[in-house]
């Protein structure tokens, strides 16, 4: 039977049955999340609840996590926080002095998770989080804050670095190559874009136009307006799922011709399948892609988490990287609540800091700061309507298609 993308609840006997049997040696402990399941956000809210519920479902199905020598079968608590910041909080304090959580699991966004972990800091409650890359979160001194996915600042430095290698391979000086920047305004894409700027700085490239998107992210049209006007060499966008189908539509109704159009949220947004042929030779960073060699007792390897996804859950002909970090960060959780081998808050935010794991996802250790530092991003390429990886060169499957004029 398929899961649905609503919030799954077992009782504790329920889930003895399903995945044990016996009822009496096993308890439940439940993890806790806002995340964005209307709003602008929802698309990839859906995305990174599926990556939690089909983690939480296979931890029960090996018996649960086995703390202290007590078993215990994982649920997840959901709210629908509406894209909303300020709703996101009001359902962590929900979720924290209404429901018991004591253990939480990240929303969608930074903006989100920047809203959130102030909640989640001043009640000692430990988060683990997979969707807020903005590197300003980790410049808080925050003690309970944890992410498995690499920072924003590198998300398009490949994208940069690519197009200066692959200028002077044709004999033209990086310094010449012309920018576009469309970013949404909120702190991942803003970080990504600062990270941009500084990459694009070391060659000297020049950036010619720097929009920030529209707030609804559904129409970009004045900044494509001066695309075809000014004739960049590169147009680098991030405005989350939204931002990237309404960019890849428009793109495709103007006709546009750019030798390098690079932006985030490609997967998620599935512009393959909604824009076909148009998306081709589009670069897309990504925290994780099936091809690449990792692997876990779990889920196993990479290839083998994007067919068992596939097959739970209909409509995916590409598995989004928001989906594959959130089943990591259930993996982190049962991790970590094994190892500490108690419920108590402190001693468990301390086994999560002292965390080193090998996953499908990649490798994940985290610094002082509660961010990942053990996984590279990569870059992939649009090539016959798949993903190709590009860069860095040591996970490479295909050479990248750009040719500069």
């Amino acid at each position: 039977m398929k899961l649905t993308t609503k919030a799954l609840s077992f009782t504790i006997g329920a889930a003895a049955l399903a995945f044990a049997g016996i009822a009496s040696a096993q308890e439940t402990l439940t993890l806790g999340s806002a995340i964005s399941l209307t709003g602008k956000y929802a698309t990839n809210g859906v995305h990174a609840q599926n990556g939690y519920e089909i983690a939480k479902d296979l931890i029960n199905k090996g018996g649960g996590v086995d703390i202290g020598g007590t078993k215990y079968m994982l649920e997840i608590k959901y709210y629908d926080d509406e894209s909303t910041p300020a709703r996101g909080a009001q359902l962590a304090e929900r979720l924290i002095n209404q429901d018991g959580v004591e253990f939480m699991l990240g929303p969608y966004s930074s903006g989100l998770t920047k809203a959130i972990a102030p909640v989640t800091e001043k009640y000692g409650v430990p988060m683990i989080e997979a969707e807020g890359a903005s590197r300003s979160l980790f410049t808080q001194g925050y003690k309970y804050l944890f992410a498995v996915l690499s920072t924003s600042e590198q998300y398009l430095a490949s994208a940069i670095a690519l197009a200066a290698e692959k200028a002077e391979s044709e004999g033209k000086d990086p310094s010449t190559l012309k920018v576009a920047l469309a970013f949404e305004n909120d702190p991942f894409s803003l970080d990504v874009r600062a990270g941009v700027i500084d990459d694009a700085a070391k060659y000297g490239m020049q950036i010619i136009i720097d929009d920030k998107l529209p707030r609804d992210l559904s129409d970009m049209s004045a900044t494509l307006t001066k695309v075809e006007a000014l004739q960049p060499d590169m147009l680098i966008i991030s405005g989350h799922s939204k931002g990237a189908a309404t960019a890849a539509r428009q793109i495709a109704e103007l006709e546009l011709e750019i030798p390098m159009v690079a932006m985030t949220h490609c997967e998620a947004a599935k512009i393959i399948g909604k824009f076909g042929a148009s998306t081709n030779n589009y670069f897309c960073p990504t925290q994780w892609a099936e091809t690449l060699t990792y692997s876990d007792s779990l889920f196993g390897t990479a290839a083998e988490f994007d067919a068992l996804f596939k097959a739970t859950f209909d409509g995916y002909k590409n598995v989004p990287y928001q989906s594959a970090q959130a089943a990591a960060a259930v993996m982190v959780w049962a991790d970590a609540l094994s190892r500490a081998g108690s419920l108590d808050q402190d001693v468990v935010r301390d086994a999560i800091a002292a965390t080193e794991m090998e996953t499908f996802y990649g490798n994940i250790k985290f610094s002082e700061a509660g961010n990942n530092i053990a996984k590279p991003m990569v870059l992939r390429q649009i090539q016959n309507g798949e993903y190709a990886v590009v860069a860095p060169s040591k996970w490479a499957s295909a050479e990248p298609n750009l040719t500069f004029k």
